[in-house]
């Protein structure tokens, strides 16, 4: 596996900060141990089970000494700064000092552990300290077992464990975006209102900075031979080994010849190469005399706008987008890289999002047709039952469709997209054999090229999400938990030749509630905000949940179930109705950097 550090800046550790009662000659030397241990037993959980996108282990620093006034907390906000921790996370089984010793770093997403035990009053703690962090506007997120332990406990219970897991990925996600770059690789794609790239959303929402290249720095770079070329031989020699060519669904007098198509092959496997090297530099560009080209721009994310200033010339950015979004390429297997097709930075956003709380590679979709029982019976004949019997979304599109999401790899034996540090050889090259290229249909890509082609497998629990700007509101977020379902061969044919079937294809339910927009599967695609959509596997709406409100981006549309719903303590005071409440939240606490 390709395991690389290719960002620019340090990776963020989580800071634990042992709270204890501040009084000596009796009280704090007895809590002392029981304090210490709890830090410990924090510090084990998030280390043994977490892992940053780039498949690095995360780190815990817990601070040099209890923290039991203001002193000892000043102390531990200069170690925390000093060893690079982005997420703190306060623990503590008894009463300490307030507003004296809670963490005061605006920037830095918080939480405090209050231990559930009847000896000492650990939640006492935790509501005094939740109530400085709200009155101070600095909101925190308050962990408090549902059961009583015994003092002497060292055990997690899961409910507490859930919480901390749930918080320290999102503050994670939330420090490991900050400072990094979103690259635009064009402009606008045919007034696609997310290729509007809004720098100051990046800047003030999410600590980010926005980079812009014109497309014609590809073909300079194509002209010029300003890659490695060694790399190409290798990217070459793969493509031809394990990109099967699918039907070519242009008429006979207008097809490519195979000639052209090879040349088309080179082309994009030069387009995919230096995509990366825009996004995250490439040493080798230095050994080659291109220095300034060797830095890159130190992107998290990425878009490419294609359509159609460069694709009615060039071959198409399908290619690039899909296998730059997969989780393994000629290189072998190695963390996915984030780009966005048609230069839709908020898809862009929304796929970043779940990849840093996942690890995982992520699938660029057009929200593009719903499918009710009856409409299917009338096309195939077929009556829809099961999972799919209340009907389907059909997610599909031309670009950053990673092949991770065919399904081929496999947890306990079930279709599954994997994070990219657990994925096998064996799983990865399924991806690529279940994936054909078809020829780009040239009435769409005057230019030509290749599109993945796949059929999700069914089964796998998936989130749906996307970012949209709202003059007026700001942005918000959706969010659809559900699953993937397979058809019988013969009706899935039907359906996905009526539109583009070079494309890949993925049935998408979404898990209903019988309320809102999830009342039906129609509800949740008349209700999507906009054209795209990404999706991830597994459902981590929770934590999509906790990392909108830590960015103060409100969630307009979501089906959550109540209980897994987890946002700072300050949420509560914004009104009973939860949801009105975190936009009320949002907008009194506003943008974290601006």
């Amino acid at each position: 596996m390709m395991s690389t550090k290719r960002l620019i800046g340090q990776t963020p550790k989580v800071g634990i900060r042992p709270t204890i009662d501040g009084r000596l000659q009796g009280v704090r030397e007895s809590l002392e141990e029981q304090t210490i241990k709890m830090a410990h037993s924090a510090k084990a959980l998030i280390e043994s089970t977490l892992r940053h996108p780039d498949g690095s282990p995360v780190e815990c620093v817990i601070a040099e000494r209890c923290i039991g006034g203001v002193a000892e907390a000043a102390a531990a906000a200069e170690q925390f700064a000093r060893e690079g921790v982005g997420v703190s996370l306060t623990v503590t089984p008894a009463w300490c000092y307030g507003s004296e010793t809670i963490d005061m770093d605006p920037l830095l997403p918080k939480a405090i552990w209050g231990f559930n035990g009847t000896e000492r009053p650990g939640a006492v703690y935790l509501a005094a300290a939740l109530a400085g962090h709200n009155q101070k506007g600095l909101p925190a997120f308050g962990i408090y077992g549902r059961d009583v332990q015994d003092a002497g406990d060292t055990e997690i219970p899961e409910d507490v464990r859930e919480k901390i897991l749930t918080f320290v990925k999102a503050g994670l996600a939330v420090a490991t975006m900050r400072g990094k770059s979103y690259l635009s690789m064009g402009s606008v794609s045919m007034g696609i209102a997310g290729s509007i790239v809004d720098a100051d959303f990046f800047e003030e929402y999410l600590g980010m900075r926005c980079e812009f290249v014109d497309m014609s720095e590809f073909a300079r770079r194509i002209d010029e031979g300003i890659f490695d070329p060694g790399e190409l031989k290798l990217a070459q020699n793969w493509i031809r080994e394990n990109c099967k060519e699918g039907k070519d669904y242009n008429p006979d007098g207008v097809r490519k010849s195979a000639e052209e198509k090879r040349a088309d092959w080179d082309f994009v496997a030069k387009m995919a190469l230096i995509g990366r090297d825009l996004m995250v530099g490439n040493p080798k560009l230095k050994e080659l005399g291109y220095g300034e080209e060797a830095l890159g721009h130190n992107a998290i994310a990425a878009g490419f706008q294609g359509q159609r200033h460069w694709t009615d010339h060039f071959p198409n950015g399908d290619f690039m987008e899909a296998i730059l979004c997969s989780s393994f390429d000629w290189n072998g297997i190695r963390q996915p890289y984030i780009l966005a097709t048609e230069n839709d930075s908020l898809n862009g956003i929304s796929m970043l999002f779940g990849h840093l709380l996942t690890g995982g590679a992520q699938v660029f979709s057009d929200v593009r047709t719903y499918w009710s029982p009856e409409a299917v019976k009338r096309v195939t004949g077929f009556d829809l039952t099961g999972d799919a019997e209340n009907g389907f979304i059909h997610l599909i599109n031309s670009g950053a469709s990673a092949l991770d999401g065919t399904g081929q790899q496999s947890v306990d034996g079930k279709p599954a997209m994997k994070p990219w540090f657990e994925i096998s050889e064996k799983e990865a090259q399924k991806c690529v054999e279940n994936t054909t290229w078809g020829p780009a249909v040239l009435e769409y890509f005057r230019g030509g090229g290749f599109s993945s082609t796949f059929d999700t497998r069914g089964g796998m629990p998936v989130t749906l999400s996307r970012v949209n700007i709202v003059k007026g509101l700001g942005p918000v977020l959706q969010i659809a938990e559900g699953h993937t379902v397979e058809l019988p061969e013969e009706v899935h044919r039907t359906l996905t030749e009526r539109t583009n079937p070079t494309w890949p294809t993925t049935w998408f339910v979404p898990r209903l509630t019988g309320e809102g927009n999830f009342r039906d599967v129609y509800g949740v695609m008349a209700g999507w905000g906009a054209n795209h959509g990404a999706f991830c596997y597994g459902h981590i709406g929770s934590g999509l949940i906790a990392l909108a409100a830590m960015l103060r981006i409100p969630v307009n549309m979501h089906n959550v179930p109540e209980e897994k719903i987890f946002r700072p303590s300050a949420w509560s005071a914004f009104g009973m109705d939860r949801e009105g409440a975190d936009y009320r939240a949002c907008k009194a606490y506003g943008p974290v950097y601006k």
